[in-house]
């Protein structure tokens, strides 16, 4: 059984009390037959009683010692007390990729900005105990999950607040204000000194930028209205990925729950500096605020947690499960090289448009091309753009001049021809699909190879290329390899 450590904006004599009544309660409940809620839940206090910080540092550092396969636990920085920020990856650690080769997927969780907001912090617990024990009892539902998706979950970003119940810091900042993003650009209060002024969203952003930056998922976890909440907080208007997010309220609503799914500035109220906005607007994420309901009592709850959070427990695994979808994904059905232009069929699986999209070609001497026919270049963000080109500027490709570039719809394909003049295409060269995963401006740049079986040689060709060289195929390595230092271009 975990012991029990907190803190609260009750007196001592009052928490006493309060802690005795509960815990009578709890014992009263779990004592009846008909106490259902306490089936598969060995552990009757955590069911009912709200983490502190001293028990979400036993619970997080238990998970680790028991399951290494799947668990890490690190200390990403420390609260202005200095508190450990602790961030449970969890993953199949047997293997780095899916079973297929490719990148697994990434899902970035934090929960607890606000101390008082429980609930909110509970469930970001709930969904690290859904997917260890899941594991650890065999679900080859979860475990499927696992082998192919890597969950980063800071369950109690504010473990000072949390301790004391209040929303706010030790230093008295809201946390959710203090990012960078149109920072106090809002009607608000406490947003702090400055963006990133406290350690712990300071430390928050430096985890996003440095370990996931490639994120396909991020949901900040709060208490106060029963709602899910999409960029923007700042502005009414729809976000550029409004496809996507309209496509989720409405899978989620047909099939899970009827929880409200709105833009944050109408949903809620215009909130700038926010972790969901930097997410978004800054790092390119697909992001959610999720705010459980705010009918809290004192220091946990008679209903057991599990079963209490249960439908938005539903909606995360819907939203984690489904997370392949949750940005462009483009497949080339055709390509045919004819008299240097290449006309191209391209299908978007996901549930995310881009916007930006375009073919590069690796010839057999290691050169790069890309649309109007440019020797030697690649993209800004790889760092090696350093002249204006007939597609380009100084900052890269310009995608909007025709010829040069396309963009795709979600669930949508299409066709398009562009001009590859001067370059050698020839059977020993290498194809590279190269695209923004969204809309958003910040989103992240991937490049695919294309499969060397739909592209066909219409002039001077043989046919089907044969596979590329190990040459290639090792130079191909190295741009992945530079290509998964996340660099972004915006």
């Amino acid at each position: 059984m975990t012991t029990i450590v907190g803190g609260g904006p009750l007196s001592g004599a009052m928490r006493r009390w309060a802690a005795i009544i509960l815990a009578s309660l709890i014992l009263s409940v779990s004592a009846a037959p008909v106490a259902t809620a306490q089936i598969g839940q060995p552990d009757i206090i955590q069911e009912h009683w709200y983490h502190s910080y001293a028990t979400l540092t036993l619970d997080v550092n238990a998970w680790a010692d028991e399951y290494p396969e799947i668990v890490n636990l690190l200390v990403v920085g420390q609260t202005e007390l200095g508190r450990n920020l602790w961030m449970l990856q969890i993953s199949d650690w047997s293997e780095e990729t899916k079973p297929d080769g490719t990148a697994k997927e990434v899902v970035y969780i934090d929960g607890g900005h606000h101390g008082n907001e429980h609930l909110g912090t509970e469930l970001a617990f709930l969904v690290a105990e859904y997917y260890i024990e899941g594991w650890a009892d065999g679900e080859q539902e979860i475990i499927d999950v696992l082998a192919t998706t890597e969950l980063h979950i800071l369950i109690m970003l504010n473990a000072d607040g949390n301790d004391l119940d209040t929303r706010w810091n030790v230093n008295q900042v809201d946390l959710n204000r203090n990012y960078d993003h149109y920072w106090n650009t809002c009607p608000t209060t406490q947003p702090g000194s400055a963006a990133f002024s406290e350690s712990e969203t300071l430390a928050n952003s430096i985890y996003m930028n440095e370990t996931v930056p490639h994120a396909d998922l991020y949901i900040t976890m709060h208490t106060g209205v029963w709602i899910m909440l999409y960029p923007w907080g700042k502005w009414p208007e729809q976000p550029s990925d409004w496809e996507m997010f309209h496509f989720i309220r409405d899978d989620v609503h047909t099939n899970i729950s009827d929880i409200p799914i709105q833009n944050a500035n109408q949903g809620l109220y215009p909130n700038c500096g926010t972790s969901r906005d930097y997410g978004y607007g800054v790092m390119g994420y697909p992001t959610f605020t999720f705010e459980t309901d705010d009918e809290q009592w004192l220091l946990g709850t008679v209903e057991a947690l599990s079963e209490r959070l249960g439908e938005e427990l539903g909606v995360m695994n819907y939203l984690i499960e489904n997370i392949w979808y949750w940005r462009a994904r483009l497949v080339v059905d055709s390509l045919e090289v004819e008299d240097g232009k290449v006309h191209l069929s391209v299908s978007n699986l996901g549930r995310a448009s881009t916007s930006n999209a375009t073919l590069a070609y690796l010839d057999e001497d290691g050169g790069w091309w890309v649309p109007g026919g440019i020797e030697e270049v690649y993209l800004a963000h790889l760092g090696l753009w350093d002249e204006v080109h007939t597609c380009g500027g100084e900052w890269g490709l310009n995608l909007s001049i025709p010829g040069c570039g396309f963009g795709v719809n979600a669930t949508n394909s299409t066709v398009t021809t562009l001009d590859f003049r001067g370059a050698p295409i020839s059977s020993e060269g290498q194809f590279y699909l190269v695209y923004q995963k969204r809309v958003i401006d910040s989103s992240m740049w991937v490049n695919e190879s294309v499969n060397q079986s739909v592209v066909e040689m219409k002039a001077g060709g043989s046919g089907l290329l044969p596979a590329p060289s190990m040459l290639l195929v090792f130079v191909a390595f190295a741009l992945a390899a530079i290509n998964s230092r996340n660099r972004k271009f915006e």
